[in-house]
């Protein structure tokens, strides 16, 4: 019913933009699980829940340990218990697995500690997305910004479309200027802040020019180096090649005498 709603409304909302006369319609979107993924305080504070879930699920599974063993020595001693004994028994055990679910629903229930603190850290990231919408909207002149993990259900969205990484660039910016102490970077960050998404895209293309002429330059240095190594070592390996010719003349030399001397004193 809710996505239901949530799609007629949406689906009015993009009809009036569309049959304005003449009018350009801006529509972007927001993927809110990708912002999250790359906000940093929003993943240290993820890991420290997940490590305080891990400690109730231990907690737990010890308990539930406790309780089955208790179940199990009452398997083993019920015919030499009294009624009574065994009543009491079981009545313990009733509680105590009364205490594990009541802590499992503390922990994990609708209204627990893990919902609960889920969305406090949720919180403060989509405090500072709604700002950096507003920003973005009213700077970049959109229309029309939706959250693309919500309840709406989308068909396809264009990459084009997607603000996420600008939004997170706000929120990085304004993260920044939180930790900013001298005045020398707080003329850098307005700097930055002042770019616009095309000097961000002019910038980024002639980082990627000088890198690859860096690049070219050093396959060029390595080229002349290899052809310089070849050379370097043809020559080692022709003149390898003349000292064994000349060794070789010379014991030939030294055979050919050796051989006459011998000749001479057979006769």
């Amino acid at each position: 019913m809710k996505k239901s709603i949530l799609i007629t409304l949406t689906f009015l909302l993009v009809s009036g933009f569309v049959v304005q006369a003449q009018q350009t319609v801006r529509i972007g979107y927001v993927d809110m699980e990708y912002i999250l993924q790359n906000v940093p305080e929003y993943q240290e504070a993820s890991a420290q829940l997940e490590k305080k879930v891990q400690q109730w699920k231990t907690e737990i599974e010890t308990e539930l340990q406790r309780v089955d063993k208790m179940k199990q020595d009452l398997a083993n001693e019920r015919p030499l218990l009294t009624n009574e004994l065994i009543k009491d028994r079981e009545d313990e055990i009733k509680f105590e697995e009364k205490k594990i679910l009541d802590y499992q629903q503390k922990r994990f229930g609708p209204n627990g500690d893990f919902i609960t603190q889920k969305l406090q850290l949720v919180k403060p990231v989509q405090d500072q997305v709604f700002v950096a919408v507003q920003e973005i909207a009213k700077n970049r002149n959109y229309d029309l910004i939706f959250d693309k993990s919500a309840d709406v259900v989308t068909l396809f969205a264009a990459d084009r479309l997607d603000v996420s990484d600008q939004v997170l660039r706000s929120i990085t910016r304004a993260s920044n200027r939180k930790e900013l102490e001298t005045r020398q970077e707080k003329r850098e960050l307005i700097r930055q802040e002042a770019k616009t998404v095309e000097e961000d895209a002019v910038l980024s293309e002639r980082e990627q020019l000088q890198q690859e002429r860096k690049q070219e330059r050093e396959a060029l240095l390595e080229k002349r180096r290899q052809e310089r190594d070849s050379i370097r070592n043809a020559k080692k390996e022709e003149a390898e090649r003349r000292r064994e010719t000349i060794l070789k003349e010379r014991q030939r030399k030294k055979d050919s005498i050796a051989k006459a001397r011998e000749e001479i004193r057979n006769n």
